[in-house]
């Protein structure tokens, strides 16, 4: 199975957990996807008490599949303001919902806080592919999902890897400044 197809038949089950046309979210996608993939290689890291590799982040795509390396540690998720490590699963794809899909579901499907944690001896590679909607394509939260009691919390919008890329460095979390006032 390509990653295509993936990302496609996952996004229609997730169409289908909220009682919408399986297609909902491709068509809102324009019907392209846009893949990017990234080589991470992280070397070792004497400091991991000092310094993490990766500043707490939600992806900006829609979906991240990320093969993550067959033997070490290395990512960590939050919940409820705790931090928890993602195992090691060799062969295993791990599916990250990112700020995209939080927008087009309306806050329904949470973008993945998520981290990186050095190792002090060895190094670490990561394999994300971070799909969604091509980048002219605007987006916003699925018409089917607003209504009088439950409003848009989100402003339709396009390019949202810039929006990233503006405030990511800043440290304020990108999807806060897409949200509806």
């Amino acid at each position: 199975m390509n990653v295509k197809t993936l990302h496609d038949k996952l996004i229609q089950y997730m169409a289908r957990c909220l009682n919408l046309e399986e297609n909902s979210f491709v068509e809102e996608y324009g019907g392209t996807l846009q893949v990017i993939s990234r080589f991470n290689f992280y070397i070792p890291c004497l400091y991991i008490d000092q310094i993490r590799t990766s500043s707490k982040h939600a992806d900006s795509a829609a979906m991240t599949f990320l093969l993550q390396d067959k033997e070490l540690e290395g990512l960590e998720f939050e919940k409820d303001n705790e931090w928890f490590k993602a195992p090691v699963l060799p062969h295993a794809i791990f599916v990250n919902v990112g700020d995209q899909m939080e927008i087009m579901s309306n806050g329904i499907f949470k973008s993945a806080i998520h981290r990186v944690v050095p190792n002090p001896e060895k190094e670490r590679i990561s394999l994300p592919l971070f799909c969604g909607p091509a980048q002219h394509k605007e987006i916003g939260p699925l018409k089917a999902l607003i209504t009088k009691d439950q409003p848009a919390i989100y402003k339709s919008v396009k390019n949202y890897n810039e929006i990233f890329f503006r405030y990511h460095p800043t440290g304020i979390r990108p999807i806060t400044t897409v949200k509806m006032t």
